[in-house]
């Protein structure tokens, strides 16, 4: 299916952290993630104690923590979020600088602030340390639904295809005249979006008619039969059990 190739989140290296497979780093990302949404807002240091375990695997793993600032402003949206909770919330307010922020709208806001930065850190960490194609295999071995997998190959696939497919219309667009830095002409982008949907959806019919032609049953071949060793598993559920460490810490301070 071709699912293999590279993208941009992923920074190959020959780490430990790398040659985990991959279901083991899913299932670690998971449960560290639950311990993350676990642990109470209130329990301030505990946030830094999974900041500085993600550190560690990011040392073991060779991964910059430039490359990582880099691409973790995806957050950007929660962030926005976050700052507009103190203004909005409710009683009781505290005196800061001269402005009145509620104090529940503060908790909120670092709650949302803190646990999906974690998030988001934890998800590139995967991402670097695992291609696309292990992603599948992972994803394979810990029997996740066929059509869920399927939906994922495709996405992963194609998500290339379409983005070139837009920077065509774009390019073609300019070329007779189009300006995307004024406002009054929002509505051929917009009707630009409308046609890539609608070709989308079209070579998504191609494709799937074409993949019945060819003896398509609706699920993904299995792509290997590769056995994790109970050593595996050990090594990559560590940072697990350090997680669950500083959550019960967490509820222990609170």
């Amino acid at each position: 299916m071709g699912a293999g190739h590279a993208h941009p989140l992923h920074l190959p290296g020959a780490s430990p952290v790398h040659r985990l497979p991959a279901e083991v780093k899913i299932v670690a990302a998971f449960l560290g993630m639950v311990c993350v949404v676990a642990t109470p807002r209130e329990a301030f240091p505990v946030f830094g104690g999974y900041l500085a375990l993600l550190a560690a695997i990011w040392a073991v793993a060779r991964i910059p923590p430039g490359w990582i600032a880099r691409r973790s402003v995806i957050e950007a949206p929660f962030v926005v979020l976050a700052v507009l909770l103190p203004i909005t919330g409710g009683t009781p307010y505290v005196e800061w600088f001269g402005l009145s922020l509620s104090e529940p709208g503060l908790l909120g806001a670092w709650n949302i602030l803190v646990k999906g930065t974690l998030g988001v850190l934890t998800s590139l960490t995967l991402a670097a340390t695992t291609s696309l194609r292990d992603l599948l295999l992972g994803l394979q071995q810990l029997h996740v639904p066929g059509p869920i997998v399927t939906i994922v190959t495709l996405m992963l696939r194609y998500v290339d295809v379409i983005a070139a497919e837009a920077g065509r219309m774009r390019l073609a667009r300019i070329s007779r005249g189009h300006d995307p830095r004024f406002l009054w002409q929002a509505g051929a982008t917009a009707r630009g979006v409308g046609a890539l949907f609608v070709r989308s959806y079209e070579r998504g019919e191609r494709v799937h008619l074409a993949m019945l032609s060819r003896g398509w049953t609706g699920d993904m071949p299995r792509l290997t039969d590769a056995v994790t060793t109970r050593s595996q598993w050990l090594m990559g559920l560590a940072p697990v059990a350090v997680a669950v460490a500083l959550t019960v810490t967490g509820w222990s301070i609170t």
